[in-house]
């Protein structure tokens, strides 16, 4: 991929942007009237052009050849894992740096496996390594404004493609996602390694099993203070991250806290999400950094910073359940994702975890997390953590990505958990541009959201 893509792809991504009235127009600026969200109602709903992918098992792969594109921070720390993947081989390498891939390519051979495609140079280094005969899978670690056109191309091209947070970042996107993967009959994953963190996989089982009672709201959060790497600069390549915080008001990372409690609740399969309102605090934090780290005449000067410092959100569920939902990278904060469930017979907290449930807790005093470790998922009891990643959420991703290709089962996060997922991203800048004004979600499902299918509260394979 070219510097020139990213550049067209970006501009591409804010045109979306525009089309919501979330564009990148001036924060005191009036709003025009009326927010819409296409494909909000049934009746806006895009026409289904190929058939659910909801519960659609892969198909069975004795290897699973796997392209990564992107090797920077987050591609290069992941190749190895994939490689420590039974059954994983990588088979094609991609990046806008040859020193990256040159590296990554080491990495490969260094671990026993074959030389792999290189793929460095042109537009269309990405579409190259897609259309190829020995890649499967295709992993995309870009930044974000990448991320949509290279999924798109490896569906295209016949593969299955897992995207790093976030998969898009306009509704219109998410619905291009869902008609591809419908059309091609592959696979379209957010790859959200938090869905397999040990106490959100503990805390699922836990709710499933009915030890919380009926659910009854839960809160998700990213609160990670990033002003360091985001203000470095070599860190993030062009420092591309740092620029959304130019551009839009709003959750720019809603799948770490929203996934694990989506999932608690059964969202896109028996419950889903319906309404949102968001409300952000002033933009104070990276000028703040900048006045404190930054020497003057540095070209970072000549920033605005739009995106408040915290942007928070209320998300109601079909079943009238609540969601509470946190971004935050801009203050000082010791890192949370929140991580919080709770229902008629009892709490669960992280962060740090504690737990009070009924008949066990009778008077009113926080619970060890530690006394309910009986529950924890099989992947965790059975697997471990690996070679790590997060504390072994990345390994065990790839661990059960491997495992239901090569099994042929249905992928325990599929398309329609995606689009749900992100869509909070766009649907939150736009409630935060109204003045928080509840903005509802389209139901990516076409209304089969009642229906059970496979989801990370797996049963172990026999």
């Amino acid at each position: 991929m070219s510097r020139r893509s990213v550049l067209r792809t970006g501009a591409a991504a804010g045109a979306g942007l525009a089309a919501l009235g979330v564009g990148h127009g001036s924060a005191g600026a009036a709003p025009p009237p009326g927010p819409s969200v296409p494909g909000a109602e049934e009746r806006t709903w895009p026409p289904r052009r190929g058939r659910s992918m909801m519960g659609v098992p892969f198909e069975r792969h004795d290897t699973i050849r796997v392209g990564i594109i992107g090797l920077g921070n987050r591609g290069g720390s992941m190749l190895p894992l994939f490689l420590a993947v039974e059954g994983i081989r990588v088979t094609a390498l991609c990046d806008v740096d040859p020193a990256r891939v040159a590296a990554a390519t080491r990495v490969v051979t260094r671990a026993g496996q074959p030389e792999p495609a290189r793929f460095t140079e042109g537009p269309d280094a990405y579409e190259r390594l897609c259309r190829r005969d020995d890649v499967d899978f295709v992993y995309v670690a870009t930044p974000w404004e990448a991320h949509v056109p290279m999924a798109l191309a490896a569906l295209r091209g016949g593969k299955h493609v897992g995207v790093e947070c976030p998969i898009a970042t306009t509704i219109e996107e998410l619905w291009e996602l869902v008609d591809a993967s419908e059309r091609t009959r592959r696979h379209c994953i957010q790859l959200e390694n938090c869905c397999y963190g040990r106490n959100e996989l503990r805390a699922l089982r836990m709710a499933h099993d009915g030890l919380f009672g009926e659910l009854l709201h839960g809160s998700g959060a990213y609160l990670h203070d990033l002003r360091e790497l985001l203000f470095s600069d070599t860190y993030y390549a062009g420092q591309w991250r740092r620029a959304w915080h130019t551009r839009i008001d709003g959750d720019l990372y809603p799948t770490h806290g929203l996934g694990p409690v989506a999932a608690y609740m059964d969202v896109n399969r028996g419950d889903r999400l319906v309404r949102m309102t968001s409300m952000s605090t002033p933009a104070l934090g990276l000028a703040d950094y900048r006045a404190q780290h930054v020497p003057a005449g540095d070209p970072k000067w000549r920033e605005r910073y739009v995106n408040g410092d915290v942007t928070m959100s209320l998300i109601q569920t079909e079943r009238g359940r609540v969601i509470h939902l946190v971004h935050g990278v801009s203050n000082p904060h010791p890192y949370s994702r929140l991580n919080h469930l709770a229902g008629t017979k009892g709490v669960f907290e992280d962060y740090p975890p504690r737990i009070y449930l009924e008949p066990d807790a009778t008077d009113h005093r926080w619970r060890s997390w530690d006394d309910y470790q009986r529950h924890d998922h099989w992947l965790w009891t059975d697997v471990g953590p690996g070679p790590g990643g997060h504390g072994g959420m990345d390994y065990l991703m790839l661990y059960r990505l491997g495992q239901t290709m090569r099994l042929g089962l249905p992928p325990d996060m599929d398309v329609y958990d995606a689009a749900a997922w992100n869509a909070p991203f766009a649907l939150s800048v736009l409630s935060v541009r109204y003045g928080g004004v509840p903005v509802s979600f389209p139901d990516f499902t076409r209304g089969q959201w009642r229906t059970p299918h496979p989801g990370t509260d797996s049963t172990k394979p026999g």
